[in-house]
């Protein structure tokens, strides 16, 4: 007789056993008809698992995130079941949740087109409302050989031959439709009525390329139709944002066949880049770091003894010297990331306690082989340069460093435009090195010190690196996305497999804890994520042009070059454009080039020594001085006003 006990901490008592389903209906009509799922004792189970024994129970429906997770499993499975009738011979590999939606992975000899997705929703739609019920079944690895060989489906009979003895197997029956999966799912198609199939795109079996390309198609799923309405408009405006077509109509950069994921900038992207740059710059001295540089190609020796060659080295650029072109026969590898040759640069002389910390930073320019597949514009390239950083203190010092380290960083995002972030706490995984002492003392510094400055943050249990903490910092950008951009890592293994040591006041040699930490991520992506963010409209003190000078006639074409010129000797980007169009059409091109100000010159401009100002959006600043202008721009500048 099972007693089971609520969240609340209320308990009720049965005669015999019932299901998480039957639960909610005792409990009360609208909760049974919310319920998507349960838990038992913590573990997530399907709403028709049976509680026979005392537990600690939960409800869970739509509005709980493992719910929607569970909606959006349950549509990856009902988009394969409109897929199987639609397309008998079709072969179902794998369909996973991933963020907002799903997807299912298929081999099909027809390419399925846009027109084709459309036919697939629509009898999604239809299955959905037939609200048939969703039944979970557990088989022996036998039986699910044995449905799936009578199914003609190769791959599922992969998947069940690779599944380890002892691991419970469930197949899902829909109506005619099978699959198998670890569950949960929603009991009934009820539940799923706020979906839209996106896009196909081309998948390797298991994700290797010397495998069969599949047909994936991917689709999103919400709880409510105004939730999928909300998210498919901010889809619209993320398309419009996209920092690769934002990218060319701006001409800021470009990528080619001939050097894949490695960015071509343009004078105007370049500026960009080169503003930010310089912003950090000043940044990271103003906060006590050394400014270092590292070099490009090292010796495999370093990658061996940092243990990066043992587990990096398939995203490692390798070079090889041999013997017939040179007199040594060598292999380097493009750095992959700049921490060994920090340490590098730490073991040089010997270092004291009162030494420490040392702050290195370095812009360092990293290579990583990325499969072709994963790369996306600037958001994931295989040449990039890091804001990269490397504390080495001791143990007491983490608390203080972690603390310094966020005042930093919060004040360089809201100085981009982002003013609100999010704090991961990790901890330690299961697999680890160090002494839990030395563990215990690390994250209670990183947490002590996020609560001292009164932040909100989460604890991500277990999503610690293996050698120490992390906190990661996480953006919202103006559609509402998340970015993880900024990192802050204890490190206690680098240190002494690189032998870095300091005297410490014992007069004893200690190894240091080595603190990676970065703020942007990496200049390429954060500029992407700043294109995205502003729409390609960047406040004036990072826009590659912050002022074109307008001529309405040749008459002032001269004037017009004095202007520009006068701007750029006081460190203005500015120019001019003397071409001989009507003053409407310069005035409309280079606002679609999202530029700051317009400075329009005509005859009384030129015999008032003055310009007519007209700010981004169409805003009339009337005429005044250049000096004023200055002054203007000069503040918005320094004030970094967005």
């Amino acid at each position: 007789m099972p007693q089971i006990t609520l969240p609340d901490k209320s308990s009720r008592d049965f005669s015999s056993s019932l299901t998480i389903e039957e639960l909610a209906a005792d409990i009360g009509p609208g909760l049974a008809k919310a319920t998507v799922a349960g838990k038992i004792n913590g573990k997530l189970v399907d709403a028709s698992e049976a509680i026979i024994e005392d537990s600690e129970v939960e409800i869970i429906t739509a509005k709980d995130s493992e719910g929607l997770e569970i909606i959006r499993h349950s549509c990856a499975h009902l988009l394969a079941h409109a897929l199987k009738q639609l397309y008998p011979k079709i072969k179902l590999a794998i369909g996973p949740v991933i963020d907002n939606g799903f997807y299912y992975d298929v081999l099909l000899e027809t390419p399925l087109s846009d027109d084709d997705l459309d036919a697939i929703e629509k009898r999604m739609i239809e299955l959905a409302k037939k609200n048939y019920s969703v039944v979970r079944k557990v088989v022996k690895r036998e039986e699910a050989l044995s449905v799936f060989k009578e199914r003609k489906e190769p791959y599922k009979q992969s998947i069940v031959n690779e599944i380890p003895e002892g691991e419970i197997i469930a197949l899902y029956e829909h109506e005619e439709y099978i699959d198998m999966c670890r569950g949960p799912h929603v009991t009934n198609t009820k539940h799923l009525s706020a979906f839209k199939l996106t896009k196909v795109a081309g998948a390797y079996w298991k994700g290797d390329s010397k495998n069969e390309m599949l047909q994936r198609i991917y689709g999103t799923a919400w709880r409510t139709t105004k939730e999928l309405e909300n998210h498919l408009l901010q889809q619209q405006e993320a398309e419009k944002r996209d920092h690769r077509k934002i990218g060319r109509e701006l001409d800021l950069f470009h990528f080619q066949e001939e050097a894949p994921g490695m960015v071509f900038w343009h004078p105007k992207g370049w500026a960009v880049y080169r503003v930010l740059e310089d912003f950090m710059r000043n940044k990271q001295t103003e906060a006590g770091y050394e400014e270092i540089n590292t070099p490009q190609v090292v010796d495999r020796k370093l990658w061996e003894e940092s243990g990066h060659w043992d587990k990096y080295r398939e995203n490692m650029f390798i070079t090889e010297i041999d013997e017939e072109h040179a007199n040594e026969k060598r292999t380097n590898a493009l750095k992959p990331m700049n921490c060994p040759c920090h340490v590098q640069i730490f073991n040089q002389g010997l270092k004291s306690y009162r030494d420490l910390p040392i702050r290195f930073a370095e812009f360092g320019s990293c290579h990583r082989y990325e499969a072709s597949g994963t790369l996306h514009g600037l958001m994931r390239v295989r040449a990039f340069t890091q804001d990269d950083g490397h504390i080495f203190c001791t143990e007491n010092q983490i608390e203080q460093e972690t603390k310094n380290f966020i005042e930093v960083l919060s004040t360089i995002y809201s100085e981009l435009g982002f003013n609100k972030f999010d704090i991961k706490l990790s901890t330690r995984p299961e697999v680890r090195v160090g002494s839990d002492e030395v563990w215990d003392k690390a994250e209670s510094a990183l947490e002590k010190a996020i609560k001292n400055l009164d932040l909100p943050y989460e604890i991500a249990e277990g999503d610690g690196a293996f050698y120490g903490p992390k906190l990661d910092f996480i953006l919202t950008d103006s559609l509402g996305r998340e970015w993880q951009c900024g990192t802050f890592q204890a490190d206690f293994i680098l240190p002494e497999r690189l032998e870095a040591k300091y005297i410490g006041e014992d007069g004893e040699r200690h190894q240091p804890v080595m603190i990676h930490r970065a703020i942007l991520g990496s200049f390429e992506r954060f500029i992407g994520i700043l294109i995205e963010n502003h729409g390609g409209a960047f406040p004036v003190w990072l826009a590659p042009t912050q002022a074109v000078i307008l001529n309405i006639t040749d008459k002032q074409g001269e004037y017009s070059q004095k202007v520009r010129d006068l701007l750029q000797k006081s460190g203005f980007r500015a120019q001019s454009d003397l071409r001989k169009e009507k003053i409407a059409y310069k005035i409309r091109d280079h606002s679609m080039n999202k530029i700051p100000y317009l400075l329009i010159v005509g005859d009384k401009e030129v015999e008032n020594n003055s310009i007519s100002v007209r700010a981004r959006g169409g805003e009339d600043l009337g005429e005044m001085s250049l000096e004023d202008f200055k002054g203007m721009v000069l503040e918005k500048v320094q004030s970094k006003q967005q």
